[in-house]
């Protein structure tokens, strides 16, 4: 008897490298659609995530708040991978992240400026779901960029 894709997701053996793929792809549809309730769903029950922009979250709820929050201020926000490094259940994306700030950002006005930013992101994956997130990119930078805060030249 096989089992289905969403029951092997959901059991606690090692994901393969093909199913790590296919997880990854789900997850660049589903931002591709700006859809934070299909990301939030690829995260573990007791996830955490730390960012720049807003420190720790815990669990899927807190994930796509801020992933709303994202997509809500950059509608034409769009992600490309760079590069995936798989290693067992840890994988690293390289990724470049474009968008134009069109509505409120963290309490912040639109400013209608664009914004590119290149991160890079460490999961930590577990039964088919992240467990762990390191989000590491220049938030100050963007900032700037976004026109919220000044730089002056050095």
């Amino acid at each position: 008897m096989t089992q289905s894709s969403s029951s092997v997701m959901n059991d606690s053996r090692p994901m393969s490298r093909e199913e790590i793929i296919e997880f990854f792809n789900r997850r660049q549809a589903a931002f591709d659609n700006l859809d934070a309730d299909a990301l939030a769903a690829g995260y573990a029950s007791d996830c955490v995530v730390d960012s720049p922009s807003g420190g720790r979250h815990t669990g899927p709820q807190a994930v796509q708040e801020v992933m709303r929050a994202f997509f809500s201020a950059f509608l034409d926000m769009k992600l490309r991978v760079d590069r995936q490094l798989i290693d067992g259940n840890a994988v690293a994306q390289i990724v470049e992240v474009e968008g134009t700030q069109i509505n409120e950002f963290m309490g912040l006005a639109p400013t209608g400026k664009p914004l590119r930013l290149v991160a890079a992101i460490d999961y930590e994956l577990k039964g088919g779901k992240i467990v762990r997130e390191r989000r590491i990119y220049d938030f100050t930078g963007m900032l700037v960029k976004v026109g919220v805060l000044k730089a002056k030249p050095a």
